[in-house]
């Protein structure tokens, strides 16, 4: 499993976790949509910590740098 998420994706897809979260607790979302915006927060730390998103690899997209 190469790494294919630089470190500006994996900053936004936590941050955009935190404000489900926050979103969540204070109750401004509930029902169907914190369920969806729940598992889709899950997702984005875990793909976060391990630097890779299998959504990229059909595509073939890399947000890593190119080294110089």
């Amino acid at each position: 499993m190469k790494k294919n998420m630089g470190t500006i994706d994996r900053i936004i897809r936590i941050v955009l976790a935190i404000v489900v979260i926050i979103l969540y607790i204070t109750g401004s979302i509930t029902g169907f949509a914190a369920i969806i915006l729940g598992i889709l927060a899950i997702v984005f730390i875990i793909t976060s910590m391990i630097g890779f998103c299998p959504l990229y690899m059909p595509f073939k997209i890399s947000t890593i740098g190119k080294s110089k």
